[in-house]
C-alpha cells in the first residue's frame, strides 16, 4: 500500500443507493443443504422460500413462548 493516497479528485456519495437492498449471505452446513435441496426438489420451490418459511415459523414460536 502507498503511504498516502489523492482523493483530491474524488465524489462523495458517488455510488451511495439510499434505497438499495443488501441481501446477508448464509452459510449452511453441507447435510443440512441436501436436505435443503430434497425439500426443494420435492415441493417444486426455491430453497430461499424453504428457508425463509423456517425461519418465519421459528420467530412465531419463539414469540408466542415469550409472551
Amino acid at each position: 500500500m502507498k503511504k498516502e493516497y489523492d482523493f483530491s479528485k474524488g465524489e462523495r456519495g458517488k455510488f451511495y443507493r439510499p434505497n438499495a437492498k443488501l441481501y446477508l449471505p448464509i452459510y449452511i452446513e453441507p447435510d443440512m443443504m441436501e436436505v435443503l435441496r430434497k425439500f426443494s426438489k420435492k415441493k417444486g420451490v426455491e430453497i430461499a422460500t424453504i428457508v425463509n418459511e423456517w425461519i418465519k415459523k421459528d420467530i412465531s414460536i419463539v414469540e408466542t413462548i415469550t409472551k
